[in-house]
C-alpha cells in the first residue's frame, strides 16, 4: 500500500482513538491525531512512532491552528472528520449557545478545516470522510432531545453532496458515513446504561478501510452504517 498522510479529528477517545491505532498499524502511513485533549493522545499514542498528536479545537480559529500544524507536511491524502459534540435538550428548551456550539463543532469547524486543508490535498486522488449520524439520515428513526446534534450532522451530509457537485472531476473526493450506535464514551454520557452492539474498534476498521479505498469508486455519497431499518 502506498504511504499516506492522514488527519483524524476527535482522536483522543472512542472511534477517533481506535481509528488512529487502526491506521497507524500500517507503518507506511503517518497519522496526524487532533483533539483538544493533547495529554490523553500523548498517553494513548506514545508507542506509535508514526503518529503525531496536536492540540486542536474546532471552536477556535481552525485555519490558524491547522496551518501551524500542517506546515511541515507537504501533502494530506486522507482527512477523517470524526470529532463530534452531542448535546441533549428538548426543542422548547434548547439554549441558543448550545445550539451554536453544536453547529460550530459538528459543521462550521469541519467546513473551515476542509477549506484549510484542500491546498494540501494534492495526491492523484485524495479523500475526505465526514462522520455523521443515523439521526441525520433522511427517513431514519429520530430520538428525542437530539435536535441540535442531528441538525448539525444533517448539514454535514448536505455539505458532502454540495462539495462533490462543485468539485466534480477534481482530485479530492468527499463521502459521508452516517453511523448508528457505537459503544463510545459520548454515547455512554448521553444515554447511561444503553449498550450498543458495535464497539469503537470494529467501526474504526470499517471507517479506515472505507477512507483508504472507497474514493476510487464513490464521491458525494451519504451512506447509512447501521443494522437497524430504517
Amino acid at each position: 500500500m502506498i504511504s499516506k498522510t492522514i488527519v483524524v479529528t476527535g482522536a483522543s477517545r472512542g472511534i477517533g482513538k481506535a481509528l488512529v491505532e487502526e491506521l497507524a498499524a500500517d507503518k507506511q502511513h503517518h497519522v496526524i491525531a487532533l483533539s483538544r485533549d493533547l495529554k490523553t493522545m500523548q498517553h494513548n499514542f506514545n508507542a506509535l512512532e508514526n503518529v503525531s498528536s496536536y492540540a486542536f479545537d474546532l471552536e477556535l480559529n481552525v485555519k490558524e491552528q491547522i496551518t501551524s500544524i500542517t506546515e511541515k507536511y507537504p501533502k494530506i491524502d486522507l482527512l477523517i472528520n470524526n470529532a463530534g459534540y452531542l448535546v441533549k435538550s428538548s426543542i422548547p428548551n434548547i439554549e441558543r449557545n448550545l445550539l451554536m456550539k453544536s453547529f460550530e463543532i459538528n459543521y462550521f469547524g469541519v467546513v473551515d478545516l476542509v477549506q484549510a486543508l484542500l491546498p494540501k490535498m494534492t495526491s492523484s486522488i485524495s479523500h475526505i470522510v465526514n462522520i455523521s449520524s443515523m439521526g441525520a439520515f433522511q427517513g431514519s428513526v429520530k430520538f428525542p432531545e437530539l435536535s441540535a446534534y442531528t441538525s448539525a450532522k444533517a448539514a454535514l451530509c448536505n455539505f458532502t453532496e454540495q462539495f462533490a457537485a462543485e468539485n466534480e472531476g477534481a482530485n479530492t473526493r468527499m463521502n459521508c458515513l452516517c453511523l448508528g450506535a457505537v459503544q463510545t464514551e459520548m454515547l455512554s454520557e448521553a444515554f447511561p446504561g444503553y449498550e450498543a452492539s458495535c464497539q469503537p474498534e470494529d467501526m474504526a476498521k470499517f471507517i479506515a478501510d472505507f477512507g483508504l479505498k472507497s474514493h476510487y469508486f464513490l464521491n458525494g455519497k451519504i451512506i447509512p452504517i447501521s443494522l437497524s431499518t430504517p
